[in-house]
């Protein structure tokens, strides 16, 4: 099996921390060069000192702020303007939870453009160097709630199957030049992001954070959460020569719990 990602070039987003860093970790360790986005520096920088270079990698960063749709179309430019990217992760935080019937206008807005649309700036962008170089992996991260809709999160699960959709059809167009499209639905990782998730549900309940966990989990089959490495490995075997013929998906990583084949 072909895992080797020696002499490409992958940018993912959101990489400061989390399930970016934790998928340019992977990258990096199967070869890659990578570059990271994020908007902190200081947090770029540390996670850009942490990844492999056994196989003479350079890695380097960009800041550039996910809501700023200009900003991400000048650093991408200036990213393709001096090598080919041979690989792209589409990851952004989501939106903030509430139900549907309660969303503002501005806030469908603001997801739309911090997701479909960079997603669109960036692929558009890196995709002439994929053909040039006859190899491409578009990954794009987002969530369970494009298979099944999660009530509590209305706002993010009508951007994120927007997301969905815009990847598949970019399958179809992209194929044919060796360059697949998928997407990664993560559910309940253990990342910062999810234990101030326990937190909250925790504060809600009047209960221990122990015991909120314990009811989140209660519906993964595997019985826990997953580790954040779990989920980049899937990232890096899509990224890799190994999954040239796995196109146009969404797999969820989430232990089993979404309810959908």
């Amino acid at each position: 099996m072909d895992l080797s990602l020696h002499g490409k070039t992958a940018v993912i987003c959101g990489s400061s921390q989390g399930l970016g860093l934790a998928i340019a970790t992977e990258l990096a360790l199967l070869g890659a060069n990578c570059i990271l986005m994020a908007r902190n520096e200081k947090k770029l920088q540390n996670a850009v000192n942490s990844l492999a270079v056994t196989q003479n990698q350079k890695h380097s960063f960009k800041i550039v702020d996910f809501f700023d749709n200009n900003a991400v179309r000048n650093t991408i430019g200036e990213i393709v303007s001096q090598q080919s990217v041979h690989i792209l992760v589409n990851n952004s935080g989501g939106p903030p939870g509430g139900i549907v019937s309660e969303a503002k206008e501005e806030e469908f807005l603001k997801a739309f453009n911090q997701h479909l649309i960079n997603n669109h700036i960036l692929a558009t962008a890196v995709i002439p160097g994929m053909k040039k170089e006859a190899y491409g992996r578009i990954i794009n991260v987002i969530s369970t709630s494009v298979k099944i809709p999660l009530p509590y999160l209305g706002v993010s699960g009508t951007v994120r199957a927007a997301v969905a959709t815009w990847g598949k059809l970019l399958s179809h167009d992209l194929g044919q030049f060796n360059i697949t499209v998928n997407n990664v639905l993560p559910g309940y990782t253990d990342t910062e992001r999810l234990d101030n998730l326990i937190t909250s549900n925790a504060q809600k309940k009047n209960i221990s954070k122990e015991e909120a966990a314990k009811n989140m989990y209660s519906d993964i089959p595997m019985k826990r959460f997953g580790k954040a490495e779990e989920f980049g490995a899937v990232v890096a075997f899509l990224a890799s020569p190994a999954a040239s013929y796995v196109n146009g998906v969404s797999i969820p990583v989430d232990g089993g719990r979404t309810g959908a084949i």
